[in-house]
């Protein structure tokens, strides 16, 4: 890019007569209409696809208004789409040899201007409306606020603005004319040209009926769409000032246009193009010396004008340095015949609105019913009947009398077979849908038809080639955005020295760029300007490499693979952009290191020493909140351990205590078990005396061995009846087993 400023007795164009500005007015009422059709097309992306008169008929015949929005979130998802791959400006020499310090100095200054006049976010809201009907609008300008920042970027609405449809360039580098018109307060209008003030003070008498903006009404008009029966959207803020006069608004008109003059240029040896200057002795001496050679050719003067109605109220040359509109437009696609944009929602219309109509239709149609009766089988009047039998707990008197008359009948249908196709055509709608969008479930999220992962790339592979159209003119809208902001800043950079610091990264140290230092050519002893700003030829382009966190990780793991069976000095090279490529809060400070050790200045101990300390910073963090979350676990384990061993002994000493009660002798063995596994007796106990039930004693024989007790307790060992063999010790049967009481 170069900058343009004509001389001072250059031929700038004659000025715009109201003439010539109404054929402008009537050239733009005649234009091909599309406006109308791009306000319902953004209606039904907002989620208003319910017409006026539809929802009355719908009312009428007792159909609920139903709506599935299908349209918005594919939009939404070419947005999100658009915000992932978003690039960075960056400015290259245009083959000027050591015009890449310039370059380096307005490419900081412009990454400035992007982050701070809002260029982002203006982009982002003019690819939008570029997606869904096919056009939008950017305003590059400098900033009416001497206390802001200097630049502004803002999204301008396409209904605000008209411009020549012969126009072939995508820039409108061709456009004859180009107006915004705008309405304001008149207030603002008469402080903003205080010597028509008197003129503005009129406007309202002498504008007439609904004043000049009343010509051009195509667009900006309600669309009569609404997104249900309760939401009241009748007027737009272009009617409301159409109509009511009491907002005291005037509609200004912003008009571009161009001037063809025929011109000298003087073309320069290396390609430099320069519009001769006859009062220039540069110039002469350029001439005289065979250094360039003179042309006579016709060039485009920029202009702008301000009209209110049939009155102007400023004409003048173009205060910006470069031959552009500044506004630049972000084309989605265009007819071939007409040239009317459109966008992606066109031909997603009509299978959402047969898909609105079948969910009317199908709930209407699962809730009615269809009645067949004879006058006066029901006991109530028609309105009453039909209220009732349409709720399913309907209850409805018939009249008996009616009822036993020869070809009386009652019967209620339901027509379920209607249902099945309406639900049918409802999964047509939304598969058209699919068919007709160009984003893909994958793109959107969703799942989709794919059943693994190559196939899931695939797919969102494909949704971004049915997008290359749409992408490659919002990169070239973009291009032209950060154009035109470099030629503002180039500008304001004028002739005067400046010193640019280049803050460094993790890899490139801080630098400064000394920019127009004046300085003595030693062989003819001519001044000039080194690194000068306002005769380098340089570019803007944008990076081809997202800058998005995901990306970095996998150019951090494409990067790992590749150098992973390199040599170690390749991988000693290699480390500090794999450093750069991940999210260490330290980042800098071990790129540092690494370069301090690969020249020998530290020890390779120390280093590695402290690159793991950086590099384990983080984690080191997170082992301590990991180690802090195991403790707390530990002692929660250990606590409900404690309950689970008290409640286990408590069980057991309950059931010891049973056994212990139903059979008393076994307690003396009980407690020899206990001592044998260390069990020590209190010092002083006390008795709890709890109550056991009576045994009776076996009455002794007198003059017979006593036979052996049966015993016919569940929990008694059987005794055997007699030894199958001599037994000796506990096995040896005695008289006294199983007997209550102890045997001295």
């Amino acid at each position: 890019m170069q900058l343009f400023k004509p001389h001072a007795g250059a031929d700038l164009g004659e000025p715009m007569t109201l003439r010539e500005f109404g054929d402008i007015i009537n050239e733009a009422i005649d234009q091909p209409p599309w406006r109308a059709a791009a306000d319902k097309e953004a209606d039904y992306v907002d989620g208003n696809q319910l017409d006026s008169q539809l929802l009355q008929r719908l009312k009428a015949i007792g159909i609920p208004p139903a709506k599935e929005n299908i349209i918005g979130p594919a939009i939404a998802a070419i947005c999100g789409y658009e915000a992932k791959t978003r690039t960075d400006w960056r400015i290259t020499p245009d083959g000027d040899p050591g015009g890449q310090d310039v370059a380096d100095a307005l490419n900081y200054r412009l990454n400035q201007a992007e982050r701070h006049s809002g260029a982002d976010s203006a982009m982002s809201a003019a690819f939008r409306p570029q997606a869904s009907v096919g056009l939008g609008f950017v305003e590059v300008a400098r900033s009416s606020d001497p206390f802001g920042y200097p630049y502004r970027c803002r999204y301008v609405h396409r209904n605000e603005v008209f411009w020549d449809m012969r126009a072939k360039e995508k820039d409108l580098s061709d456009a004859g004319w180009l107006f915004r018109e705008r309405y304001i307060k008149r207030s603002r209008a008469m402080a903003a040209f205080p010597d028509k003030k008197d003129l503005i003070a009129q406007a309202d008498a002498a504008s007439g009926i609904g004043g000049y903006g009343g010509y051009v009404v195509e667009g900006g008009v309600s669309t009569g769409l609404q997104s249900d029966m309760n939401t009241s959207r009748a007027w737009t803020s272009r009617e409301q000032a159409w109509y009511r006069k009491e907002t005291d608004e005037v509609c200004l008109v912003e008009l571009w246009y161009r001037r063809w003059v025929n011109t000298i240029i003087m073309r320069l040896k290396g390609g430099r193009v320069v519009e001769f200057d006859q009062s220039n002795p540069n110039h002469q001496a350029a001439v005289a010396s065979g250094q360039g050679t003179l042309e006579r050719t016709t060039v485009a003067r920029v202009r702008r004008s301000y009209w209110m109605g049939p009155h102007c109220l400023h004409d003048g040359p173009t205060p910006y340095p470069h031959r552009h509109f500044p506004y630049v437009p972000f084309w989605g696609y265009v007819e071939d015949m007409t040239g009317v944009p459109f966008g992606v929602v066109r031909d997603m219309i009509y299978p959402q609105d047969n898909l609105n109509s079948t969910q009317a239709k199908l709930r209407w149609g699962m809730a009615a019913t269809r009645t067949e009766r004879t006058k006066g089988a029901v006991a109530m009047t028609d309105e009453q009947f039909r209220r009732q039998v349409a709720r399913p707990d309907a209850d409805i008197i018939l009249n008996p009398e009616a009822m036993n008359e020869p070809g009386a009948r009652f019967e209620v249908k339901r027509d379920f077979q209607l249902n099945a196709q309406q639900f049918q055509l409802m999964a047509d709608s939304r598969a058209a849908l699919e068919r007709v969008s160009p984003v893909t479930p994958a793109l959107q999220g969703r799942t989709g038809t794919a059943t693994s992962g190559v196939q899931e790339q695939t797919q969102l592979e494909q949704s971004q080639v049915t997008l290359a159209d749409l992408m490659d003119n919002f990169k070239d809208g973009r291009t032209m955005v950060g154009e035109l902001q470099l030629a503002l800043i180039m500008e304001d950079m004028g002739k005067e020295e400046q010193t640019i610091v280049i803050e460094g990264d993790t890899l490139n140290p801080p630098r400064t760029v000394v920019l127009n230092k004046p300085e003595v050519d030693p062989e003819t002893g001519m001044p000039y300007l080194s690194n000068d700003v306002q005769r380098t030829r340089i570019k803007v382009a944008l990076e081809d490499v997202p800058s998005s966190s995901s990306f970095r990780a996998q150019q951090l793991n494409a990067l790992s693979e590749a150098v992973k069976a390199a040599p170690p000095e390749i991988q000693q090279v290699v480390m500090p952009f794999m450093i750069d490529l991940m999210d260490l809060p330290r980042k800098k400070e071990v790129v540092e290191a690494i370069k301090a050790a690969s020249s020998g200045k530290v020890d390779p101990e120390a280093l590695r020493a402290q690159i793991k300390q950086e590099l384990m910073y983080e984690l080191k963090e997170r082992e301590v909140q990991v180690k802090e979350r195991e403790s707390e676990a530990r002692i929660q384990q250990m606590v409900a351990q404690a309950v689970q061993t008290g409640v286990q002994a408590a069980f057991s000493a309950m059931q010891a205590g049973a056994q212990v009660a139903q059979m008393p002798q076994i307690a003396p063995v009980a407690d020899a078990i206990m001592q044998g596994a260390g069990y020590i007796k209190p010092a002083r106990s006390d008795d709890p005396n709890f109550p056991t039930a009576e045994v009776p004693t076996a009455a002794p024989l007198v003059g017979t061995m006593p036979p052996v007790q049966q015993n016919t307790s569940p929990t008694f060992p059987p005794v055997p009846d007699d030894g199958t063999s001599p037994m000796e010790g506990i096995e040896t049967p005695a008289v006294t087993d199983n007997l209550q009481g102890e045997i001295a």
